[in-house]
């Protein structure tokens, strides 16, 4: 039988799919262009013609994880009645972003720390949800200084994903879980910066 033909756009969902598997399985120094090639089915030429290069494919996926990320949580967000809802939605949805893609998130925290590859593409992915959760929160408190939202958003993406390497050894911990316990620790700290009667999110 015949292979159905793909469009560009969907063989390279699909490469990037198959290659988040095998750096997150192997790392990226270990992760081989062979390897991916062959999980495809596509040849190792066609894999350097979409990406250019090793390198070239994990920035690919490093920058889908962060786009789908956001989207996720701006979502949720999008859902909330209030600053507190949305919270707690963004957190869950946080948490279950990093869950369905668990090997490959905790790659690019762990070896991002280490990697020169992956250290940019792991704070680039801090600052875009540290900068969403600042807006979201000026836009609930106008009155709030800047300064302070801002280091409000960085101490909760750190939270996050040190709660987030957490859940790897308690891995019956849900998301909802996860999320209340960050509202246990944070809320109280944002809740002075927010009105009674705040905007929506």
């Amino acid at each position: 039988m015949a292979r159905q033909r793909m469009s560009r756009a969907e063989r390279e969902r699909q490469m990037l799919a198959v290659a988040e598997e095998v750096f997150a399985e192997r790392g990226y120094h270990a992760a081989s262009m062979d390897e991916i090639a062959e999980r495809v089915g596509v040849s190792k030429p066609m894999l350097y013609e979409y990406f250019g290069s090793k390198d070239g494919l994990m920035r690919a996926c490093t920058d889908r994880l962060k786009s789908e990320l956001l989207d996720a949580t701006r979502t949720a967000v999008e859902k909330a009645d209030g600053p507190e809802d949305g919270l707690r939605r963004g957190l869950v949805a946080y948490f279950a972003f990093s869950e369905r893609h668990a090997k490959a998130w905790e790659m690019l925290v762990s070896e991002g720390a280490a990697l020169r590859e992956l250290s940019t593409e792991a704070e680039a992915t801090r600052m875009q949800q540290s900068d969403f959760i600042a807006v979201a929160l000026a836009a609930n408190a106008p009155q709030a200084e800047p300064e302070r939202l801002d280091a409000y958003a960085a101490i909760l993406v750190g939270a996050c994903e040190r709660l987030t390497l957490w859940r790897r050894r308690h891995p019956d911990v849900t998301a909802e879980q996860a999320a209340e316990y960050v509202m246990d620790v944070i809320w109280t700290g944002f809740a002075t910066a927010v009105p009674e009667k705040p905007t929506t999110i």
